[in-house]
């Protein structure tokens, strides 16, 4: 199969700095990646005329058209079983699994094939295939919509997992996760895809981050507090609320899950003494749980505390009435950074 040619016409780009959303940003960050590479193909459920459920592959298709912006059977296997079939071709396919619930169908391609084709065949096969993921709460959906099993996947050798958690770490993370000769787990943090309290300017000519490292988002230090994707916010709300008690909280976001980028948790932990460690996730078998083990084997005799976490409870994600009590909030961070600074 010949690489489809189809190139986009003069399409919404920005030309150097715009404020944008996080949905915007993907946008912008997907057709920067297909308009630099011909070998980038889009692929899921509803992608391609509705511009998806969020509306993230908003005008993909009309610009890149149908043989590069696929609408696929609802079949999460079969997207990405397709995928792989792509990569070992020399495509750089997208998926994208419309909410992080309908994963698990595909689970199996996931785990057993795309992340072990590049080990099996010694390093001759590379599967360069991004799986973009809409995950975490706060939308009020209904069941198997608003989970987050980043953990999962952060646990299978052969799989690189990472999450965005503001516009222009959007923009560049997607790009430089299509541009990853590595399988890439992409989560989004949905319910921050069109907050305008998150808009912000990105600069498209700026040299970006790596992909693969953590970053100091706010200096401080009473206490550390590592996050990553829809946490990022509310820890950084707690950090400023906590500023008016004379509390200056270290904030930390990871942004890639696999591989972890832990030398400036360590860094920071050695000078404040605490972490408290934040994730939509269920506590359990979790990264955060990773956290307190690596922290504790690094800084044991740094810490004045023990680590604490904030994370979702060990429950299934409950009903719309619910999810306020089950997701971490500023104030349950702020109570954890209590505890920690009164140990």
């Amino acid at each position: 199969m010949a690489a489809p040619t189809t190139t986009a016409n003069n399409a919404a780009q920005p030309s150097s700095v715009q404020q944008l959303t996080i949905g915007k940003a993907l946008n912008f960050g997907l057709r920067a990646a297909m308009e630099r590479d011909d070998k980038v193909i889009v692929l899921g459920e509803d992608v391609g005329k509705l511009g998806g459920v969020f509306r993230i592959t908003d005008g993909l298709q009309k610009d890149f058209g149908e043989q590069r912006v696929l609408d696929t059977p609802l079949a999460e296997s079969g997207i990405v079983g397709t995928a792989i079939g792509l990569a070992v071709r020399g495509f750089r396919p997208v998926c994208e699994i419309q909410f992080e619930g309908f994963i698990f169908p595909g689970f199996d391609q996931i785990s057993s094939q795309l992340a072990k084709l590049h080990y099996r065949t010694q390093g001759k096969v590379k599967v360069p295939v991004v799986i973009r993921v809409p995950y975490g709460g706060g939308i009020g959906a209904v069941e198997h919509h608003s989970e987050s099993p980043e953990s999962l996947f952060a646990h299978i050798a052969g799989l690189k997992v990472v999450s965005c958690s503001n516009p222009a770490d959007a923009y560049w993370m997607i790009q430089q996760a299509i541009s990853c000769d590595d399988p890439v787990l992409f989560f989004e943090p949905k319910r921050l895809y069109h907050s305008g309290n998150l808009k912000a300017e990105v600069d498209t000519a700026a040299a970006p981050d790596p992909l693969f490292a953590s970053r100091v988002v706010r200096r401080g230090s009473s206490a550390t507090v590592v996050c990553y994707g829809p946490s990022v916010k509310v820890c950084l709300d707690a950090a400023t609320a906590a500023e008016d008690d004379g509390v200056a909280l270290e904030v930390i976001d990871l942004r890639t899950l696999s591989p972890l980028d832990l030398e400036p948790v360590f860094e920071s932990v050695r000078r404040t003494g605490r972490l408290i460690a934040v994730s939509e996730a269920p506590t359990e078998s979790s990264l955060t749980s990773e956290l307190a083990a690596r922290v504790q084997e690094e800084c044991f005799y740094s810490l004045e505390a023990p680590v604490l976490r904030v994370a979702g409870f060990d429950t299934p994600y409950p009903p719309t009435k619910l999810e306020d009590h089950y997701l971490p909030d500023l104030d349950r961070v702020l109570h954890a950074v209590d505890r920690a600074l009164a140990w």
